[in-house]
């Protein structure tokens, strides 16, 4: 367990053992922040990945929600994907576990810290004050992708257990899902390997339509709408892609405040939290 000062916990290492995917080449990287002149954060060179918890103020058990930023799996986009949505979510009463994953080029690597991290968030539901049935997860971009791999992909699949954590279920119980890369193929189809089904969790949907990779979200929406799942989808005119946070004065700015609103109406059903 993690030591917490104020709202912001020690990171949490995932893997007690070798990870899997783990490269020779790993030991030759070392993590850093790309030079940036546009105020955002990028993480790169991750060999080593962790969970940071911003608990929720009061009393709780509060629910929770696993960020996983964005960054066409070569950064970490750390700061508008990542810690200021942290705050965001605090500041609505919700507890947030930021994941730091494997990357540049690392998709396996990723997927399998992602679905670890939820294993090692569900397992500890308990010690970390949190509503079991309540604990999402939120991506972003190539973050997003991450996290409908985690919502629809069968766990036994992506890696060995390794301890008595990979026997807790991993899949998500509701998505944030902010303008996804990668899903789509030909024809608004899904990518074959993702394996929706109606124990998919509920969705939120975010893209605009100058967004380059707007087909992602219809292919996806199309895809939960056929398997039965809850699925709520906001497609702006503008706003094009990689915003987060960031305040921009185009109409995807909206997209925080209904995700909320989704979340008491369809996740926590007019329930206090």
């Amino acid at each position: 367990m993690s030591t917490c000062e104020t709202n912001i916990c020690a990171p949490i290492p995932l893997w007690n053992q070798t990870a899997p995917f783990t490269t020779p080449g790993d030991a030759d990287l070392t993590e850093h922040f790309r030079p940036s002149d546009d105020g955002i954060e990028r993480l790169t060179d991750v060999t080593s990945p962790t969970l940071t918890y911003y608990p929720a103020s009061g009393r709780g058990p509060h629910p929770a929600v696993m960020i996983c930023p964005g960054g066409g799996y070569g950064i970490l986009a750390w700061n508008h994907e990542g810690k200021d949505v942290a705050g965001w979510l605090n500041a609505n009463g919700i507890s947030a576990f930021l994941l730091k994953y494997r990357c540049p080029g690392r998709r396996q690597a990723a997927l399998a810290d992602a679905v670890r991290a939820m294993r090692l968030i569900r397992s500890q539901a308990g010690a970390f004050n949190l509503l079991a049935d309540k604990i999402g997860i939120l991506g972003f971009s190539a973050g997003a992708h991450l996290s409908v791999r985690v919502c629809t992909l069968p766990e036994a699949a992506v890696y060995p257990p390794q301890d008595e954590t990979d026997r807790t279920a991993a899949r998500p119980d509701f998505a944030f899902i902010i303008y996804p890369a990668y899903l789509s193929r030909e024809g608004w189809k899904t990518d074959p390997d993702l394996c929706l089904s109606s124990k998919t969790p509920p969705t939120f949907l975010v893209q605009s339509q100058d967004d380059t990779l707007v087909d992602s979200s219809l292919a996806y929406y199309i895809a939960l709408k056929a398997a039965g799942v809850p699925t709520e989808l906001h497609l702006f005119s503008s706003g094009g892609h990689g915003y987060g946070l960031m305040r921009t004065g185009r109409p995807t700015d909206a997209w925080a405040t209904l995700a909320i609103d989704w979340f008491g109406r369809e996740v926590m059903r007019s329930r206090a939290w």
